[in-house]
């Protein structure tokens, strides 16, 4: 490990003589070259970056010119030599580097404007292995680095807005100061972090590495948080590289800042919309469903949804899979929502919305794929876990019936559906429908049996609420998102009313539960698939 040398105390003020810009993304390039001109600043750049300025009008010296090299290797070998480095690291003040600087004709670079050839884009784009091998930026991540190691005396920009910091900075004062550069370092730095996490993720994908020996997750910050979870927390939010449409790349039409946990319901309640095809609305309260149901248009899927659970709904978030119009949204502006989120609304249902200023309402020209690959993470103390999106999908073919009973057409469809919407609700869960419809919802309990009981709780209120003399799991189908252990749960769902039973299977004592559901005359499908969510 190289020892610390004895440098002299970096100074406050710097005003930067020369200035070498490297972009992929030309925009405001002109304005912020002609304002360092015009600051009596000496432009550096290369190839394309260089010719634009030149177009200009500006004078511009060539990366060439400094090094006594061209750009060789089709543009791969341009800015790694000792004269660009030697004048991004060299400490001005340490006699030393100063007379190294002399002796080799190295000038200071005291600005550094770089963004990196756009590897994330090329990838998310759908570029081929050779393009995006291609778009690895080598010399820029080392020019980045190296400018930042050496904040005390040069000015890194890998944005656009830490160049407008900049030259506000330079107009205000004609410098930089030690606080303003020591800032824009932290920010270069994860950048190339972020950069080569993007990198090295994307090769592990490409070799078939599920689990690499070291991995990062990287993120740009979206917003930053009023609070987390609670107000005694602090809170931010960050995009990751993925284009899933969703939460993350959402238009915010209006209303109030997103708060934590509003980012985490409306994230859940879209994830779990996106699973059907017809109409659909989805309810979440705290992260899990409290309503679920399709119908011939949004109007009718929101009020089959409310119908489960009313009390829940009130505060909650509503997701639905289809624009909505402005019937969509004066029915679901009935009662107090936080966030509503879709895919698109039209100008009635803008209107609608705008009247409850508090309203979140979030667009996002777009449905997730629930087969789309990607990975999840959750972190724990002292590190994090990496799983595989939950891309499980049940057809009809996919069920094994395991009782003596046989069920309808209807109840596969019944079942099917309660069992994607128990796949998003935290376990332990138990699901009640009906004509797609939920009727009631157990989450998150320490046994089975309870869920079962809550749920039921649930779709006897929701049967009251609609005036009927019954439950409103009566001949639903129950789905459970994991094997019973015991038959106790099962036969708290036929005593809610159920008629049918989706579960996994896979239980030491399948054969007891099977026998109950045989004495009890219900139908029971095994999904041999088990959608724990925790």
């Amino acid at each position: 490990m190289p020892a610390a040398p004895d440098f002299p105390p970096p100074p406050d003020r710097v005003v930067p003589g020369r200035a070498l810009i490297s972009l992929s993304d030309k925009s405001g390039l002109e304005v912020a070259a002609r304002a360092l001109h015009d600051l009596g600043v000496e432009l550096v750049s290369t190839g394309g970056t260089r010719a634009a300025i030149e177009g200009f009008g500006l004078p511009v010296k060539d990366v060439a010119d400094l090094t006594g090299f061209p750009e060789m290797m089709d543009g791969r070998v341009k800015t790694l030599h000792p004269v660009v480095h030697g004048g991004l690291l060299g400490v001005r003040d340490a006699p030393t580097h100063a007379q190294a600087m002399a002796e080799h004709g190295i000038g200071p670079i005291d600005l550094v404007w770089i963004d990196l050839y756009p590897f994330e884009a090329t990838v998310a784009s759908g570029g081929d292995f050779e393009a995006a091998v291609e778009n690895i930026d080598i010399g820029g991540p080392a020019m980045i680095r190296s400018s930042a190691k050496n904040h005390g005396y040069v000015t890194v920009c890998v944005d656009k807005a830490g160049l407008d910091e900049t030259l506000a900075a330079l107009k205000a004062d004609g410098a930089t100061s030690l606080e303003l550069r020591k800032r824009l370092a932290a920010r270069a730095f994860a950048r190339t972090a972020a950069y080569d996490a993007a990198v090295s993720g994307w090769f592990a994908a490409q070799v078939g590495d599920e689990a690499p020996a070291r991995t990062t997750i990287a993120g740009s910050l979206a917003q930053t948080l009023r609070y987390g979870e609670n107000p005694h927390q602090t809170g931010a939010f960050y995009r990751t590289g993925e284009t899933r449409p969703g939460v993350a790349h959402a238009e915010q039409v209006q209303g109030k800042e997103l708060g934590y946990n509003n980012i985490a319901d409306a994230d859940a309640a879209y994830e779990l919309v996106a699973e059907f095809t017809a109409p659909a609305c989805v309810i979440v309260k705290h992260a899990n469903p409290c309503g679920v149901a399709v119908g011939r248009n949004l109007s009718e899927a929101y009020a089959r949804a409310l119908e489960c659970d009313s009390v829940s709904a009130f505060g909650g978030v509503i997701a639905v899979n289809r624009p909505l119009n402005g019937a969509d949204a004066r029915a679901i502006t009935d009662i107090f929502t936080e966030v509503v989120i879709a895919p698109g609304a039209d100008e009635e249902a803008r209107a609608v919305f705008a009247a409850k200023k508090n309203l979140r309402l979030l667009i996002t020209d777009g449905l997730p794929d629930p087969q789309g690959v990607g990975e999840v993470f959750r972190s724990v103390a002292g590190g994090f876990l990496v799983q595989s999106r939950d891309r499980s999908l049940i057809r009809p073919e996919d069920l094994k019936i395991v009782t003596r009973r046989q069920p309808t057409d209807q109840e596969v469809q019944d079942m099917l559906f309660a069992f994607t919407v128990a796949k998003h609700v935290k376990s332990n869960a138990i699901v009640y429908a009906k004509d797609g419809q939920t009727a009631g919802i157990g989450a998150g309990q320490m046994n089975r049996r309870d869920s079962a009981r809550i749920a039921a709780i649930r779709a006897r209120e929701a049967g009251e609420a609609k005036g009927l003399n019954h439950s409103l799991a009566q001949g639903s189908a129950c789905a459970s998102e994991a094997f019973f252990p015991f038959a106790d749960g099962l036969l708290e769902a036929v005593a809610a009313g159920a008629t049918s039973v989706i579960q996994p299977g896979g239980s030491i004592r399948d054969e007891e539960v099977i026998a109950a559901a045989d004495e009890k005359g219900i139908a029971m499908a095994f999904t041999g698939t088990r959608v724990f969510r925790h």
